[in-house]
């Protein structure tokens, strides 16, 4: 059943953090696609060649998501933002991970603009979806991973409870071959202009729709500004 999606964030988030998000429906999710891994390799190389070296912290774009955990009150060298997981992955000269072909590609978004991304089953979703602080003693079972604990971190929340952060998404909400739509998330801090978050959800779109087809069906600026 097609369940119309609503996002919002809590005002107790106000001037810390921004999201824009795309809603895309119809998509094809494939395990793998060699002209995928095959564009992924080539940027990963670039960045070796351009920054080996340099700390991921140093290389431009980084300072904008370690920005937004601080306004958050996290930690960046001790709860990594996930573009920083997947650059210092890729700086030490390992391959990206391969998922399927929805989460490839947005790794390499992620990698591009440097900015954490969430990816979610947007048919697990049970909207509404807010994006608070989480409460005591709240977490999920993460992707290939234990309980995550998401106490006073940014989690995104629908009528089930908690499913997603900047650093680790929730088993129940992940993306599988059999995904059919799909609600993307970048997380950014609040200082990021309109027209930059444009910049990423557009060129994110693209990619997305070029590795797994899909049409937009929504897509927010949150707050509007």
């Amino acid at each position: 059943m097609h369940v119309t999606l609503e996002i919002s964030i809590d005002p107790a988030l106000a001037g810390r953090v921004r999201i824009g998000a795309l809603a895309l429906d119809e998509v094809t999710v494939r395990e793998t696609d060699a002209a995928l891994t095959a564009e992924a390799e080539a940027y990963a190389e670039q960045l070796r060649h351009r920054y080996g070296g340099v700390k991921s912290a140093e290389v431009p774009g980084a300072a904008e998501a370690r920005a937004l955990y601080k306004a958050l009150g996290l930690d960046p060298t001790k709860i990594r933002p996930s573009n920083e997981a997947l650059l210092r992955r890729v700086l030490k000269g390992e391959g990206l991970p391969t998922v399927n072909t929805l989460v490839d590609a947005l790794n390499l978004c992620s990698l591009r603009y440097q900015l954490p991304f969430g990816l979610y089953d947007a048919d697990r979703i049970r909207p509404p979806v807010l994006l608070r602080r989480g409460a005591a003693g709240e977490g999920y079972e993460g992707i290939r991973k234990s309980l995550v604990s998401v106490a006073e971190r940014p989690v995104l929340a629908d009528a089930e409870g908690p499913f997603g952060n900047p650093s680790s998404d929730s088993s129940r909400t992940m993306v599988t071959v059999e995904t059919k739509r799909a609600l993307v998330v970048v997380y950014a801090p609040a200082m990021l202009s309109n027209a930059r978050l444009d910049e990423v959800l557009d060129g994110t779109e693209s990619t997305l729709t070029r590795f797994c087809d899909g049409r937009r069906s929504g897509r927010w600026l949150l707050p509007p500004n």
